[in-house]
């Protein structure tokens, strides 16, 4: 799964792609509709990769995080960023039984769904093929 160009703007709902760097800051194609708009040079913008969960016992990217959604939902969407508190807090903890209760709110896991069920109806979820690789290797040496 590829998040380094996936970015989220705050102020801005949904997800976007970079397309290129403008004059006072960079210019940005939504995923859902495809418009372009510019995101100004003092907007917090955070690539998908560079976000993290917080646990107990460390930080889990959140290509994991996707990825163990991926893997729960057998590819498919998960349930609604507008379920319920409880709901999504029940959810959550049979994706991430780890996660820190105290650190990560409901407004963040609720970004995390909608963000998977974005990805996921584009067809830009799938299990790191890097993670496949280092298997096979794993599974060569063994043998």
């Amino acid at each position: 799964m590829e998040l380094k160009d996936i970015l989220a703007i705050s102020g801005h709902g949904g997800l976007f792609k970079f397309v290129s760097q403008g004059r006072n800051g960079i210019i940005v194609e939504s995923l859902v509709d495809k418009k372009r708009i510019s995101a100004s040079a003092t907007a917090k913008i955070s690539a998908l990769e560079d976000i993290a969960i917080y646990t107990d016992v460390e930080e889990i990217s959140l290509a994991d995080v996707f990825t163990s959604i991926y893997n729960k939902e057998d590819g498919n969407q998960t349930i609604s960023h507008k379920s319920s508190s409880n709901e999504l807090k029940a959810y959550f903890e049979e994706v991430l039984p780890e996660y820190d209760k105290d650190r990560v709110y409901v407004s963040d896991i609720k970004k995390v769904l909608n963000w998977y069920n974005i990805l996921q109806s584009l067809d830009m979820v799938k299990p790191s093929e890097k993670k496949d690789e280092e298997n096979n290797e794993e599974e060569k040496s063994a043998e």
